[in-house]
């Protein structure tokens, strides 16, 4: 059974722009979060929190308005902190993560650093500005754990100022689709895995595709085939973005499809941007047994 979790927020402005200080209730993890034009107010208001060992992301967008942060670890944040500011231009926000007691090590943030990494390419949300990979540090087995454990609430407590970059949208160890019993009740026989995310499929005139629906919208699955031609239609651009920035790329047979599992907003986003022409995604998008997911959901809801 997964447990809920209680994050406390203080707004140290009195609104949502200012320096946020968070905490999941119980737990010695905390975070900061701070526009870059606020970075003195953090020493003279937080000063205890930022000079720790701790591991932090400088937040920003590239040239093309493209997400973009850099992960870093340090002994002191707070003065590593002041060298990026006068080093690195693209940033517009720091949010960096320490731990209340004095527990966490520069051995550990090098483990965090190194993994945190990790995790932020393979998410493949924002673009990654390190250009020096670390190897994992050598912690003992019961660090390791520790670590891993401070890993889960760092990521929760990201998610909660406002950034994903650290969640895959669809985890490879966590999305293994499995087949549940079909139930009197729901009268509806749903493919879905051990998050409750429904398996669905797209099929018109020669188009295959396969998706995942999440809590944040639909994942269009690696390998999904694209129409080649198209009509004027509302998500163009979108579809033009994914094919320049080559999520979509074209086979030996100059057939289209995607190289990679993306999360759209809507399934008529994705169910567009496939077919080539304004679509309805809840109509398109349907389980094995054929039912749409619009028809899937009114199911549940009568329930």
């Amino acid at each position: 059974m997964t447990l809920g979790k209680s994050v406390r927020i203080y707004l140290k402005d009195g609104n949502v722009s200012g320096i946020k200080l968070g905490e999941v209730v119980n737990y010695t993890i905390q975070a900061l979060s701070c526009p870059r034009n606020k970075i003195p107010d953090l020493n003279r208001f937080f000063s205890k929190e930022i000079n720790r060992p701790g591991v932090y992301f400088l937040i920003g967008e590239d040239e093309n308005n493209q997400n973009k942060v850099y992960i870093g670890e340090a002994e002191n944040v707070w003065e590593r902190l002041k060298t990026h500011d006068t080093k690195k231009d693209f940033w517009n926000e720091v949010i960096l993560f320490s731990s209340k007691d004095e527990n966490v090590t520069k051995s550990h943030v090098k483990y965090l650093e190194s993994r945190l990494i990790n995790i932020a390419i393979n998410a493949n949300r924002y673009k990654v500005e390190n250009y020096n990979f670390p190897s994992l540090s050598s912690l003992p087995l019961p660090d390791q754990d520790s670590m891993e454990d401070f890993l889960i609430n760092l990521k929760l407590l990201n998610g909660t100022l406002g950034h994903k970059f650290l969640e895959n949208p669809i985890s490879v160890n966590e999305t293994k689709i499995i087949d549940l019993p079909l139930t009197a009740m729901t009268e509806s026989s749903t493919i879905i895995n051990s998050l409750g995310n429904l398996k669905l499929e797209l099929k018109v005139k020669g188009v295959m595709a396969k998706a995942v629906q999440t809590d944040e919208g639909i994942v269009v699955l690696e390998n999904s085939k694209v129409a080649d031609k198209t009509k004027p239609f509302g998500y163009s651009t979108l579809r033009e973005k994914l094919i320049k920035e080559q999520t979509i790329l074209k086979d030996e047979k100059e057939n289209l499809y995607f190289a990679k599992n993306y999360l759209f907003e809507s399934p008529s986003a994705a169910a567009s941007v496939i077919l080539g022409y304004s679509a309805n995604g809840r109509n398109m998008w349907k389980d094995e047994n054929g039912q749409s997911l619009n028809e899937i959901e009114q199911t549940q809801v009568s329930v």
